[in-house]
């Protein structure tokens, strides 16, 4: 087979192994999840699983990774749809703590994925969105809109914070009970980095109801 070739092969083994291990563990959770049900529902054997990812764990991991760009792709829509800079900060990281009502997101990405891979603040995914809100705090320091504060501590506290109640809300008895909650909780922690005047400006524009 030619090197281009073999090199697709393995992409469309990869792209089938994670589809269908996104649908076994979203019904089934990881725990549960076989391995020869997966792989025969991707049309493939165990060997091409262990050759492509390791083991079951590395195929979790490729999965989380799929599903939180995607988390982070509908984080940044509800953010691009903001009316400021500052009002995007809260609507990504409010996005993020509402998709832990999907239940997909809420099985794969919020309860086995640290149950099986470790701390969320490690993963790829969760570095790339750091990058991003790295970047937005960068942004609103330079113009003002919060205070001068170092951007990385306050971006990993916001990011932090966002990903911590998504992880909250998944794991409760009642998430639509607690999801308010959590969302009001980290826009409330959040407008502590407003800067004194945009701060004033904020609270004028709730009063007046805009």
């Amino acid at each position: 087979m030619p090197p281009t070739r073999r090199a697709e092969t393995m992409q469309e083994n990869r792209a089938r192994l994670v589809r269908a291990a996104r649908r076994a563990f979203a019904e089934k959770g990881f725990a549960a999840a076989s391995m020869d049900e997966l792989t025969a529902d991707a049309g493939l054997t165990r060997g091409a699983l262990y050759h492509n990812f390791g083991d079951k764990k590395g195929l979790l991991a490729a999965v989380v990774a799929e599903v939180d760009g995607e988390m982070a792709a509908r984080a940044r829509e509800a953010a691009a749809a903001a009316p400021s800079g500052w009002e995007a900060l809260l609507a990504e990281g409010s996005a993020y703590i509402e998709m832990a009502l999907d239940p997909q997101i809420q099985r794969i990405v919020l309860l086995d994925g640290p149950a099986f891979l470790g701390d969320p603040s490690t993963w790829p995914s969760q570095n790339a969105c750091l990058d991003l809100t790295k970047q937005a705090v960068a942004g609103l320091v330079g113009d003002g809109i919060m205070k001068p504060v170092d951007v990385e501590a306050a971006a990993r506290l916001l990011s932090g914070a966002a990903l911590n109640a998504a992880l909250w809300v998944a794991a409760s008895d009642d998430p639509r009970a607690v999801l308010p909650k959590a969302v009001e909780a980290f826009r409330t922690m959040a407008a502590g980095f407003l800067a004194q005047e945009a701060s004033s400006g904020h609270r004028s524009k709730e009063r007046d109801g805009s």
